[in-house]
């Protein structure tokens, strides 16, 4: 049966992978063409031995060699697809493609498949990395590699498309089980993300998709990274992390998936941050003084009345909310924010205590872990003194209210983050006898405070360049 489409796949070094993926294919007959990069292991040959057509190609990135790809194999076929060489096609994606035929999709010009990612044996089903649309198949000839992105690849197609939601593939890199893989590899990533951000800065490049919140999975991408190329640099990552974790409920992905939501969500790009910034330097783009707006005495003066306001307010309020002489059961029933802190606290603690195979049950002040004992959760334990100190800084600092206000969110959000991995950790560890010899608050607000200190380093840093992310 002649197939009316072709797969192309690029490698290099993938015989690991690639005997995987043709086996998954190899019922279906289609034509195989494989782009290899240069591979010093078997790679090329386990291609040919399945009667692929092989040829090489230097590589300098991903958008250029599927473009390479696209214009130097001789397609005959009216449709590719295109799959990296650790993908393997699914039996439910494996029927839609048995039963494919042209006439039955005379209108469309291109499939998104529906992406199951893994990490070290891991299916991540959180984190935004499920469901997860890749634009695979389209027309020859029509669809293309957008060459507006450096590392970051797709294909586009003019023209109507549709998804295959049930059309798994799935993506499990076996050779990042060695972390230092995955390091290595996204530190050579990273170098290209950020070259590619500043190219954008300078207006050198631009995206080639119309971003749209409510149009297509790509252009919905576009439109997120328009809003993530606005965001503070050094203050992003961690905003990003968060609301994967929170919001996109990475947390429910386990150990495994929360160690890859914070490599892949906050260290590789924070990385990128950091290789900005080095960019900016080297091009002396960064040497202009940046106009001040205030001056550090009432910097100085602004900080100290806002702390001791914030500071000095919850203590207040937590009295208010505590039975005796100034009770205020209006307060303590309807707007008891600290009860309410408390609590998250609690509960998201509890959460992820349960998810890492413990046994863990909270009231409204106290977090039981069984065969650990438990742990009391008081008003010290809260962080509202460290964040009264971040919102007054970040507040009095002189700056774009706009910017101050997403770091300030972001960075209380971290906190009480951070402050939910030390309950986890202490619930499971800490030995109550060695209480007056090591007091966990003050090592915590001493971490605490030294993070605080390098983020507002960075943020004040990036504030004061004359060229933003907002170019």
């Amino acid at each position: 049966m002649n197939r009316p489409f072709s797969f192309i796949i690029i490698t290099y070094n993938e015989e690991i992978h690639l005997p995987r993926l043709l086996n998954s294919i190899s019922d279906l007959g289609a034509p195989i063409f494989v782009l290899d990069s240069g591979s010093t292991d078997n790679t090329v040959q386990i291609a040919e031995k399945a009667g692929a057509t092989a040829l090489q190609h230097p590589f300098e990135n991903h958008p250029k060699q599927w473009d390479f790809a696209l214009k130097n194999f001789k397609i005959e076929t009216p449709w590719v697809i295109c799959l990296d060489a650790d993908q393997t096609v699914t039996p439910e994606l494996k029927k839609h493609l048995d039963e494919f035929t042209g006439e039955d999709h005379a209108d469309v010009s291109g499939i998104y498949f529906n992406r199951k990612n893994f990490f070290k044996g891991r299916w991540l089903k959180h984190g935004g990395y499920f469901p997860f649309y890749l634009l695979k198949m389209f027309r020859y000839g029509i669809g293309y590699s957008d060459l507006n992105e450096n590392m970051d690849h797709r294909f586009i197609v003019p023209g109507k498309t549709i998804i295959w939601k049930d059309g798994f593939l799935l993506e499990e890199n076996l050779k990042e089980n060695q972390i230092s893989f995955w390091i290595a590899k996204h530190n050579r990533y990273s170098d290209l993300v950020a070259h590619e951000e500043v190219e954008r800065m300078l207006l050198l490049r631009q995206q080639t998709l119309k971003p749209r919140f409510w149009g297509s999975p790509d252009e919905r991408t576009a439109w997120l990274k328009q809003l993530w190329w606005r965001l503070p640099r050094y203050a992003r990552p961690m905003l990003y992390f968060t609301y994967r974790m929170i919001f996109q409920l990475g947390v429910l992905d386990g150990r495994t998936g929360i160690i890859f939501h914070f490599l892949q969500g906050f260290w590789f790009r924070l990385i990128v941050d950091v290789k900005i910034d080095e960019i900016l330097q080297q091009q002396n783009i960064n040497k202009t003084p940046a106009k001040k707006t205030g001056s550090p005495l009432k910097f100085a003066i602004v900080f100290i009345i806002l702390f001791t306001l914030f500071y000095y307010f919850n203590i207040m309020f937590f009295g208010l909310t505590q039975p005796g002489h100034h009770y205020s059961s209006f307060l303590a029933g309807h707007l008891n924010y600290i009860a309410g802190l408390r609590i998250i606290l609690l509960k998201s603690s509890a959460a992820i205590l349960n998810l890492l195979g413990f046994a863990a049950i909270t009231n409204d002040y106290d977090l039981l872990v069984a065969g650990h004992g438990t742990l009391q959760v008081v008003y010290s334990c809260l962080g509202l003194g460290v964040i009264s100190f971040f919102a007054a800084f970040v507040l009095a600092y002189p700056g774009n209210w706009r910017s101050k206000l997403i770091f300030l969110a972001g960075g209380i959000i971290g906190i009480e983050f951070l402050n939910m991995l030390r309950f986890v950790l202490l619930a499971i560890f800490w030995d109550k006898r060695n209480y007056h010899i090591i007091d966990h608050h003050t090592i915590f607000n001493m971490v605490l405070y030294l993070v605080i200190a390098i983020v507002l380093y960075f943020w004040v840093k990036h504030d004061d360049a004359p060229i933003s992310n907002n170019a």
